[in-house]
């Protein structure tokens, strides 16, 4: 395979785009992690991406020769109703948000009957080159209100007279992300010593 792809499911586009759901009370959930301890926190939350899922994927070729990416398709896996859990917010109350504005960045509705990505304005699409030296960072935002949804990616890539399919998923296990409407929502206020219904924080 002339083409690796590492895949970042649990990056923040910024704090504040940021929530989980989780199966368990507000009283047995640890404060908001940083982005570098989300997968962790995830994990040892059995928590779930809530309404938006944001994947950071570095493609790189193996070798000197240049690889093209051709494409990346949106497969579902399965598709259920939302998940009726408690969803938490991982910006801080007050605390300003700011982030990149990556060039590679694509977005997909989960929600839509035939997923598909589609370039973020001001951003090219495919195809891209890719080699051991030259390697390339898209970013994956996936949106989704309606459903809880499996899902992984296709990467389509050519080399000379070589050319295939590599899947993107969570090492073996396909992404997943739940819509979260009407679910009951917290926040956690800095200096706090728990999750508090979402809105409630004083400010000073």
């Amino acid at each position: 395979m002339p083409v690796t792809v590492q895949a970042d499911p649990y990056a923040w586009e910024s704090p504040c785009s940021q929530r989980y759901l989780a199966d368990k009370p507000a009283s047995e959930m640890k404060a908001p992690p940083v982005e570098e301890g989300a997968a962790s926190w995830v994990a040892a939350n059995g928590a779930v991406s809530s309404g938006q899922q944001y994947l950071r994927l570095t493609v790189q070729g193996t070798g000197p020769e240049t690889v093209v990416i051709d494409g990346l398709t949106v497969r579902v896996a399965g598709k259920r109703a939302p998940l009726a859990w408690n969803d938490f917010a991982m910006a801080y109350p007050g605390v300003g948000c700011g982030g990149g504005v990556p060039t590679r960045a694509f977005s997909v509705s989960l929600d839509s009957a035939r997923p598909a990505l589609t370039p973020d304005p001001g951003n090219q699409d495919f195809p891209f080159k890719v080699s051991e030296s030259d390697p390339e960072v898209y970013y994956v935002t996936a949106s989704v209100s309606a459903y809880d949804v499996d899902w992984y990616l296709e990467l389509k890539w050519s080399s000379g007279d070589r050319s295939g399919t590599l899947t993107v998923d969570d090492e073996g296990r396909p992404f997943r992300t739940s819509g979260n409407k009407g679910r009951p929502a917290y926040e956690f206020p800095i200096g706090g010593d728990g999750w508090v219904p979402e809105g409630t924080t004083k400010l000073e």
